[in-house]
């Protein structure tokens, strides 16, 4: 399990990456989106998929499932949530400030490409 969450993370970043080094507002903010996501999965596999019972004073069980991990990944997920919404407002005020999506032209250089 541990491999496929690899290769996940791995196409996660990589896509993360081809966006960000776009020129459109909204693919970069798409591309940070996706790399928080796979920050996420990286510490979630990191702290190791394991199945076990609730970590309870009354339960006797063999395995436990340590829900630190899980309770940072959440706080980080609802984070990224807030960030990505402010990107969008942000990135929606300069959309009709300046009526482009071009971080070049945001940026006052004319490409002629």
């Amino acid at each position: 399990m541990e491999i496929l969450m690899s290769v996940l993370i791995g196409l996660l970043f990589a896509c993360a990456v081809y966006l960000m080094l776009s020129k459109s507002l909204l693919r970069i903010i798409i591309g940070t989106s996706l790399l928080s996501h796979g920050a996420h999965l990286l510490l979630l596999t990191m702290a190791g998929v394991k199945r076990g019972t609730v970590p309870l004073l009354g339960e006797n069980a063999e395995s436990y499932t340590d829900p630190i991990p899980q309770a940072l990944i959440l706080t980080a997920i609802v984070i990224s949530f807030g960030v990505t919404a402010f990107f969008l407002v942000l990135a929606f005020r300069t959309y009709q400030e300046l009526k482009t999506d071009n971080v070049d032209e945001m940026r006052g250089t004319e490409n002629n490409d």
